[in-house]
């Protein structure tokens, strides 16, 4: 019995140091514009744990540090997904995403196609 408890005071030590609290991420993320930029960002910073968010406009790529031991990559990209856009794993709900801003409809061509200009 001695053994086993020291068995298993180490697998959760280890499983707890392995958790790192600046861990680095990428996810592509739909948007069009500065708006997007500012609502994409804001979400992540809302996400207990998130320590950086920088959204690039022109590759729809999402940098981010975070914690893991106080939140993960889906718990981020539900924060995201819930302000209107979606991402490579997660669609926003239409609901949430027509009521975004005209000029961040990132689904509707024609929009996407005036911000290219």
């Amino acid at each position: 019995m001695k053994k086993l408890i020291i068995v298993a005071t180490v697998l959760f030590a280890s499983v707890t140091f392995a958790q790192n609290k600046n861990a680095k991420a990428s996810l592509e993320v739909d948007g069009v514009c500065l708006m997007c930029k500012n609502r994409i960002e804001k979400a992540c910073y809302s996400t207990k744990g998130v320590k950086s968010a920088i959204w690039d406009v022109k590759t729809h790529e999402l940098k981010l540090i975070f914690d893991e031991r106080k939140t993960d990559l889906k718990t981020i990209q539900k924060s995201v997904v819930a302000v209107g856009h979606d991402t490579k794993d997660m669609k926003a709900k239409d609901e949430v995403y027509n009521a975004i801003n005209p000029c961040c409809l990132y689904r509707d061509k024609k929009v996407v196609d005036d911000h290219k200009h």
